[in-house]
């Protein structure tokens, strides 16, 4: 990033963007403050976010039970500096010029919250670990 006061721009993208993405947006949020922003986004948006998903984060401190599944569009895609990919294959949008990584995750769709606990704590992981490569310390 050219810019050291601009904030790093994380877009995290799954199918239904009910889980997976909507998880690892609410971590990204919670550990960089304000001082990164994260987006997330499906290919093919659900009606809602997997109950599962919100108690499983909610078990952590962090409430994720406002937020929907919305669609990415281009524009939100080229705003991003990284985008996450967990699951979208194909449908994912790729543009020269940004990082992207893809996140091999176990999808949470019809899942329970045990079921849902060891993905949510790979997802944290992960996120903490992108964090320390964007230079954004982790809030405590």
């Amino acid at each position: 990033m050219a810019d050291p006061d601009q904030k790093p721009v994380v877009l995290f993208l799954c199918v239904h963007n009910a889980g997976r993405s909507q998880m690892a947006m609410g971590f990204f949020r919670h550990l960089a403050g304000d001082r990164a922003l994260a987006w997330s986004g499906g290919s093919e948006p659900a009606h809602e976010i997997n109950p599962a998903a919100v108690e499983a984060m909610h078990e952590v401190g962090i409430d994720i039970a406002g937020e929907f599944p919305k669609p990415w569009t281009d524009e939100i895609v080229r705003a991003a500096d990284v985008v996450i990919t967990m699951g979208c294959g194909d449908a994912c949008p790729v543009f020269p010029g940004k990082r992207y990584l893809d996140w091999e995750l176990a999808d949470p769709a019809g899942k329970s919250v045990e079921d849902v606990r060891p993905v949510r704590d790979e997802i944290e992981r992960r996120v903490r670990g992108l964090l320390d490569e964007l230079g954004v310390p982790a809030l405590a």
